[in-house]
């Protein structure tokens, strides 16, 4: 099965960030998609991507009201969107990973 990791975080993290997650993963079921997701709220990280998770997956969600750490995932195809974006539009951001429309985040630019 081909794997996505995302990060969801919005500034309060009580509800859009674990909305977020909760849309993407059982959009990523629905498209056949394993969507692992860490979640950036407000009792902080939760389910930290592993350095595993990320070499196997085959590309980069970020759906974030705040700044989180990047480097991680140097090399990825990568789209980051608003928080509210994830949510709502979380079939299409699968969509257009496995077509694969998103560019390789490059950290050193």
């Amino acid at each position: 099965m081909k794997k996505i990791v995302a990060v969801t975080a919005c500034p309060t993290g009580i509800a859009h960030t674990y909305m977020a997650a909760e849309v993407l993963e059982s959009e990523g079921i629905k498209l056949g998609v394993q969507v692992i997701v860490e979640t950036n709220g407000s009792i902080g990280v939760e389910n930290r991507l592993s350095a595993k998770d990320i070499k196997e997956s085959f590309a980069v969600i970020l759906a974030t009201d705040i700044r989180i750490e990047k480097a991680r995932f140097s090399g990825k195809p990568l789209k980051e969107v608003t928080i509210a974006y994830g949510i709502h539009h979380a079939k299409e951001l699968i969509e257009g990973a496995l077509a694969g429309n998103f560019n390789i985040y490059n950290h050193d630019e």
